[in-house]
């Protein structure tokens, strides 16, 4: 387990939880499911289990660290400090950099902060499969969860059903990926049976990470290559905050995962969901006989049918006659919406944004 990693990507802002994650506490940071632990801390407890904590690196905005810090009582030189939001493909290159420089023979898990899994033990099981399976192969291994719903707020994994790993349960090659289709074409990948959704979840080892960035991301390879004998130095903060000012914003899916030959996926069933969302949040919450679900607040619910309800502890609320409502209240700010909407709510922020100068955002 020495030379196992993991590295948490907890540096976005959550707008889709708005208004009760906000750009000084995002959702990584909050306890959202009521049971006593943040996101951010259910996933490194949850992975304290394949590597010990000193070998765990969180990724986050240098405005965050305190929030870190407090939440997991961890050596501040494992909180990497991001100047400012790139996506995902500059972020695990910081640390797949950084880990290289301390460990050649790594093998790296990458998660972001934020995801529920109900199925904890199948899930360390299904990991510790993955971790043996890229140690000593040029791999990239993602990890797939299978559809039950014509999703349109994830991205899509097509693996090739037909070439199976033949040592490794439910491994398969991948053929493409998709960001986030409408839902017409999220029903056509239901029906196919060849589709999967992507968690978000990669393991590999330090070379094959760092190769597939060398060639297809080779300028941010170059970039963060320069940072040789600096990682772990008091010049590394200077350093980074140069590098990504020449990063572009790109994802890791959309950089190196859609183009490279040698991804593979592993099909998993873990209770899973990425909570992006209001409504993805109503999947795994407790409803009553109307499925309707109440997180906060004291509320009386009258002819209401599957909405979600958060209000603040000390407000009672009587709430008639809606269906299928998003309704979110806090000191400053409510927001009602339909679930079938809520993606829009990022576009809405906007106006809010526009209006406001960020004082609710």
């Amino acid at each position: 387990m020495d030379n196992r990693y993991v590295i948490i990507m907890a540096g976005g802002v959550g707008s889709r939880f708005w208004p009760l994650s906000r750009q000084d506490k995002p959702k990584q940071f909050l306890d959202i499911l009521g049971t006593g632990e943040s996101f951010l801390q259910q996933t490194f407890r949850r992975f304290s289990h394949i590597c010990s904590s000193e070998n765990i690196y969180i990724v986050t905005n240098g405005n965050y660290k305190n929030h870190v810090i407090e939440q997991l009582n961890i050596n501040p030189e494992n909180i990497l400090l991001e100047p400012f939001r790139r996506n995902t493909a500059p972020c695990i290159a910081y640390g797949t950099f950084k880990i290289r420089e301390k460990d050649p023979e790594a093998v790296i898990t990458i998660t972001p902060a934020d995801h529920y899994i109900v199925k904890e033990e199948q899930f360390i099981k299904e990991l510790e499969e993955c971790l043996d399976f890229v140690k000593e192969k040029d791999a990239l291994l993602t990890l797939g969860i299978k559809p039950d719903r014509p999703e349109t707020g994830y991205g899509y994994i097509q693996a090739d059903l037909k070439k199976p790993d033949p040592h490794v349960n439910n491994l398969l090659k991948v053929k493409t990926f998709t960001e986030k289709p409408d839902i017409n074409l999220a029903s056509i990948f239901l029906e196919s049976g060849d589709f999967f959704w992507n968690s978000g979840i990669f393991i590999s080892n330090v070379g094959s990470i760092l190769s597939a960035y060398e060639k297809h991301l080779p300028d941010m390879f170059s970039a963060f290559n320069g940072g040789k004998n600096i990682y772990f130095t008091e010049k590394e903060q200077s350093f980074i905050d140069k590098v990504y000012t020449e990063c572009r914003n790109i994802s890791i899916d959309y950089g190196i995962m859609e183009k490279a030959e040698n991804v593979f996926v592993k099909c998993i069933d873990i209770g899973w969901s990425d909570l992006g969302t209001w409504g993805s949040l109503f999947e795994y919450s407790h409803r009553d006989e109307n499925e309707n679900s109440s997180l906060g607040g004291h509320i009386f619910s009258y002819d209401n049918h599957g909405c979600i309800f958060n209000l603040s502890s000390e407000k009672v609320a009587l709430i008639q006659g809606l269906d299928g409502y998003i309704v979110v209240e806090t000191s400053d700010a409510l927001l009602i919406i339909k679930k079938e909407n809520e993606q829009n709510i990022k576009f809405y922020l906007e106006d809010i944004r526009r209006e406001t100068r960020n004082k609710y955002l």
